[in-house]
């Protein structure tokens, strides 16, 4: 879930485009004709899932981009080339239609009303399957989704070029993992309560034992939001007991950024925590997974739990913000936080020493077996 700015979680930037006017824009801008259209969720962006008259029916995603993340162009167009980088090495990720003029987006304007705000507009291919969300995961899906953290954050820091790329430098984003200090000033949005007090305590366990050792970290490109909505599967057996999960799409490549290897993991394993019955066993499952593509330092694993913790605190503290901003998509924004507070309080109440022992030893079970 991305923010509508660097150093805000959400400004009042949302595209508010009808589906008629978005009908328009895709005839304008791409030259095809809409058959069908229907709006999909998103955090401060504006997306539609339009179909299009062709010799065979083509579906696509029509992604309208905030207006403040619309004035950093360089940025949308390295977030747009690695998906495009990523889907050239196999990766199950969107590739754009090309606007008339031969481009992957285009900055338009939202109406025709002098000073109207300019958004960064793209057609990107739709992905089909199901988003994890909707479906009870299993061991084997978790450790998929593991190995796909580690694979997609290797390729992109070993192989992905392009002029721009110091663009995903984002030192004051607020999603990055490293800037849950920068909660601090959003923290009022949660009021006076027992859930504020754990946040408080993240953060400032965040900056006592985390950010002294990110130096001793490995740096890479994050992708940065693989969550239960960003990560779409399909699956590939008849056993309604035991299904076999693959994953058919990496979706919103808008949090990418300049991190490290064990940001990813970490992100990876909260948001897989979100929908989980058993939400500490978790962690152990995708562990293994990016382990067996990128064996985590010491160092790496010691933060692990403050990672994840941190990342729960970011979720939570700048969806209450977002959603004062906006509280006609409160529901939106908080999906999140609906079962979110509960696992957070419950890692903190079972104890750091007592949840990273269930993950590694889960972890540690897979080198002696074949998962």
């Amino acid at each position: 879930m991305s923010s509508g700015n660097d150093c805000q979680p959400q400004t009042l930037t949302k595209p508010a485009l009808g589906e008629r006017e978005a009908v328009e824009l895709v005839d304008r801008v791409f030259g095809l004709k809409v058959s069908w259209i229907g709006s999909l969720p998103s955090y401060d962006d504006q997306n539609f899932h339009v179909r299009v008259s062709a010799a065979a029916a083509e579906e696509y995603v029509l992604k309208i981009t905030n207006s403040e993340d619309s004035q950093e162009p360089d940025l949308i167009e390295v977030q747009t080339r690695a998906m495009m980088f990523l889907s050239a090495e196999g990766f199950p990720s969107a590739t754009p239609y090309l606007t008339k003029d031969g481009n992957i987006m285009s900055l338009e304007s939202g109406d025709t009303r002098p000073g109207s705000r300019k958004y960064m507009v793209r057609l990107l291919t739709y992905l089909p399957g199901t988003p994890v969300a909707k479906i009870t995961t299993n061991a084997q899906l978790l450790y998929e989704i593991g190995r796909l953290a580690a694979s997609v954050d290797k390729v992109l820091s070993e192989k992905f070029q392009h002029p721009s790329v110091k663009s995903l430098h984002r030192d004051q984003f607020i999603w990055n993992l490293a800037n849950v200090p920068l909660l601090d000033q959003y923290i009022y949005a949660l009021g006076q309560n027992k859930y504020r007090a754990v946040v408080e305590q993240v953060i400032e366990k965040f900056k006592d034992k985390v950010i002294p050792k990110l130096s001793s970290f490995r740096a890479c490109i994050n992708h940065g939001d693989l969550n239960d909505h960003n990560i779409l599967v399909d699956s590939s057996s008849a056993s309604l007991e035991n299904p076999q999960y693959r994953v058919s799409g990496i979706l919103d490549f808008s949090d990418m950024s300049y991190g490290y290897y064990v940001f990813e993991v970490a992100i990876a394993i909260m948001y897989m925590m979100i929908e989980s019955p058993d939400p500490l066993s978790v962690g152990g499952h995708v562990l293994a997974g990016f382990e067996s593509v990128l064996p985590l330092t010491a160092e790496e694993k010691g933060a692990l739990f403050l990672l994840v913790s941190g990342r729960f605190a970011q979720s939570l503290v700048i969806a209450a913000h977002t959603a004062l901003l906006y509280p006609e998509n409160r529901e939106y924004l908080t999906i999140t936080a609906r079962t979110g507070w509960k696992h957070l309080m419950t890692m903190f109440e079972v104890g750091q020493e007592a949840v990273e022992k269930a993950w590694f030893e889960t972890a540690q079970a897979y080198t002696q077996h074949t998962p």
